[in-house]
């Protein structure tokens, strides 16, 4: 039985939002994200992506390309409200699903064609998130992810599309390369160096030539141009929080180790939130004195995964409730109010140098391990020997 995937997405998810809120913006140019010089473009309209302006642009750039856009800050809470209402729709109407960002999905429709028909499923759901969010979405049905996130995008905006069974290689045959997942401007320009502008290139291409020239990447680029994946749609699970606390061999009150150990957790954490595309919205800080008396004190904050804006909470939290100075037995960090969004989200709080340094961090972390970069501050959490994350909860 061949299967039938659908990917859908939101249009420009969080202009879409804005305009719901404020109808003035329908039809300008508009950008979400930070609002100063050195701010970045979390989101653009597509009247502004007419003017070659694109997601993680600099502000100060788009605003040269485009000086009446118009640029809004951002509500990271009415996005999130809205990614609720339509994973619930999505949840109510398809056997299984797989939510990959705060506005994206893929459903596995595979056997309900003898009861529905796949497409008239997929259509009337789209029709009833429209009528109920008042907020533009595309799809696109084909027998793999692959092929259906391409034909989403070919899709857009606010439109749909079926890529019959069988058809997959014919469908991404005259598209650019820079549509297969996967190929990055790294890629891409490899690629362009070689001559390869089109997948119908990659399909006439031996496997074993890509493999040489991308590496272990380039089997898996070759089968995606020619449409095959076979990738399952993994079922949808939210996880609430994550956490970690240190339990001391010996009470403390030594504030400086104490707080150099939270940053470390909350560095670590950090970490695990972004390499599952998760933000938070609550911090809250746990301490347990030498008497067994045991507090927390919690924060809410604008959704994030950003070492920075997290260790700073969490040093205030502690601030505020450590005030018996008596000895510590034990001390933890939880993340909680968990939500998927990812590199998007984080546009919003960082500046272009900050994005790159992150990801240099992130890319080493993968590569090494978790403990391989980490701030001067909480070498003291990295050196200790004890494994801080007894505690992690799902």
């Amino acid at each position: 039985m061949s299967h039938q995937i659908v990917h859908i997405d939101l249009d420009s998810f969080f202009v879409s939002v804005e305009r719901l809120i404020n109808p003035k913006l329908i039809g300008k140019p508009v950008l979400v994200g930070g609002s100063s010089d050195r701010g970045v473009v979390a989101s653009c309209s597509y009247e502004a992506r007419e003017y070659g302006i694109h997601s993680a642009m600099p502000m100060r750039q788009a605003r040269q390309l485009c000086p009446e856009a118009i640029i809004v800050r951002g509500d990271t809470s009415e996005y999130s409200k809205y990614s609720d209402i339509i994973t619930e729709i999505i949840g109510e109407t398809v056997p299984m699903y797989e939510k990959t960002s705060i506005d994206e999905f893929y459903m596995d429709l595979t056997g309900m064609d003898k009861f529905f028909g796949c497409y008239k499923l997929a259509t009337e759901l789209r029709q009833r998130i429209i009528k109920e969010t008042n907020l533009p979405i595309s799809f696109a049905l084909s027998a793999n992810k692959t092929v259906s996130k391409v034909g989403t995008g070919e899709a857009k905006p606010n439109g749909q599309k079926e890529i019959p069974i069988g058809t997959e290689k014919e469908f991404l045959a005259p598209l650019s390369i820079r549509k297969i997942p996967m190929v990055g401007d790294k890629t891409y320009q490899l690629l362009r160096g070689m001559g390869v502008m089109w997948i119908r290139t990659l399909q006439e291409m031996p496997m074993e030539l890509l493999q040489q020239v991308l590496g272990e990447n380039g089997s898996l680029i070759w089968r995606k141009a020619q449409g095959i994946d076979n990738s399952p749609v993994v079922p949808y699970s939210e996880r609430k929080s994550i956490s970690t606390e240190r339990t001391f061999e010996q009470d403390t009150i030594d504030v400086n180790m104490l707080k150099g150990l939270l940053i470390g957790m909350a560095e670590k954490l950090a970490y695990q939130l972004r390499s599952e595309q998760k933000l938070t919205a609550c911090v809250t800080v746990k301490i347990r004195y030498s008497d067994f008396n045991t507090y927390t004190m919690q924060a809410r904050i604008p959704y994030t995964s950003l070492d920075h804006l997290l260790i700073d909470k969490v040093k205030e939290l502690f601030d505020k409730l450590y005030q018996k100075r008596m000895l510590i037995r034990l001390i933890g960090i939880r993340f909680s109010h968990l939500v998927h969004g990812g590199h998007q989200y984080n546009l919003f709080d960082q500046t272009p140098e900050q994005i790159q340094l992150y990801q240099a961090m992130d890319k080493i972390r993968k590569r090494y391990g978790d403990e391989a970069v980490a701030r001067a501050v909480g070498t003291d959490f990295k050196a200790s020997k004890m494994n801080p994350f007894n505690g992690i909860k799902r």
